[in-house]
């Protein structure tokens, strides 16, 4: 109830305005009193996935904490982990605004906000400071400018700086609004980049004497044959973790909706059963031999629910926490 009278205020201010409020009230209530509103005491769910334990399968989706500046708030609502990011090696503001729309007949919401970000030094002197007794996942990607040819430079870049402070490392490729990103999803593009991240990973590994999963990212908008193709790169460079799936191009279920046609990944509930449908095909190929990390339009413990029955052994929450807030959370592990 708390957080639908605060809803109706926050829909009223524009879209990015509201959701940078958000962020800095989250930072600045931390190890407050205030942390009462947004305060939940959950039960354990510990689940083991990519050799790591998690307090509970519900996760926070990568892109609402890009610069893990509330690591602490979220861990205090109740999630059993939390991805920050995405960034990238150097700043970058992202592209102009506008440039994040609500759907709210849908609740859906389009954004396309380019990988607007700190840089990974600032992210990860974040990390240092969370305090925060969950996993926490970095999502990583490319500069814009970064020509795509010389991509795995900078997830390498990334990969360096954030291993040894990371639970697991999310390698972005999916994400729709950085130019000639998810051709890095087919073919050999995709096996040369994964043969080098693992080369890194081992190498990090050694340095560091901790082994930290590598997750990729995947789209919703690819066929059953590209579906087959990621599944068998993963298996070949013995990836341990794939997410499915980012946000999604079709607009087929919002047309004739405000802001439908606004350039950008759509995500909410009219990705819902496209993202499962995803997950169901990639756990059929996979066999068992990849975890999956189910995220896309999950609103209820029910769509959750359906994600773990289509193959999730994890899931995440983004547009359905702007949506309905923290309660989400606590319905989720308590309806699982």
């Amino acid at each position: 109830m708390l957080y639908r009278i605060a809803r109706s205020a926050i829909f009223q201010l524009d879209a990015e305005k509201a959701h940078d409020l958000a962020i800095e009230n989250f930072s600045r209530f931390t190890g407050t009193p205030l942390e009462l509103f947004y305060r939940q005491n959950l039960p354990e769910r510990p689940v083991e996935v990519m050799g790591l334990t998690f307090k509970n399968p519900v996760g926070l989706a990568a892109g609402l904490d890009k610069n893990g500046e509330c690591i602490d708030a979220f861990g205090e609502m109740g999630f059993g982990f939390v991805e920050v990011g995405t960034v990238t090696p150097r700043p970058q503001p992202g592209n102009d605004k506008p440039r994040l729309f609500r759907l709210i007949p849908a609740e859906g919401i389009i954004n396309r906000f380019g990988f607007n970000n700190l840089g990974v030094d600032n992210l990860v002197e974040n990390v240092k400071k969370a305090k925060f007794d969950g996993i926490i996942g970095i999502n990583i990607g490319k500069n814009k400018d970064t020509p795509i040819e010389k991509g795995v430079e900078d997830y390498i870049i990334c990969m360096e700086k954030v291993y040894q402070y990371a639970g697991y490392i999310a390698v972005n490729i999916s994400s729709p609004n950085t130019p000639g990103l998810r051709s890095l999803q087919y073919g050999e593009a995709l096996d040369d980049l994964l043969s080098q991240l693992k080369a890194k990973q081992a190498e990090l590994a050694k340095q560091h004497d901790k082994y930290v999963p590598l997750a990729l990212k995947i789209a919703p908008d690819l066929d059953d044959h590209e579906i087959q193709q990621v599944c068998d790169s993963l298996i070949r460079n013995n990836i341990d973790g794939v997410i499915g799936t980012n946000t999604t191009l079709d607009r087929s279920l919002v047309q004739g909706m405000e802001y439908c046609d606004e350039a950008g990944g759509l995500s909410g509930r009219p990705l819902q059963n496209k993202s499962t449908e995803v997950i169901r095909k990639m756990s059929e190929a996979l066999n068992g031999a990849v975890p999956i990390i189910g995220v896309g339009g999950i609103d209820s413990a029910m769509a959750a629910r359906e994600k773990m029955m289509a193959g999730s052994s994890l899931v995440q929450i983004y547009s359905g926490f702007i949506y309905h807030g923290p309660r989400l959370v606590k319905d989720i592990v308590n309806g699982i």
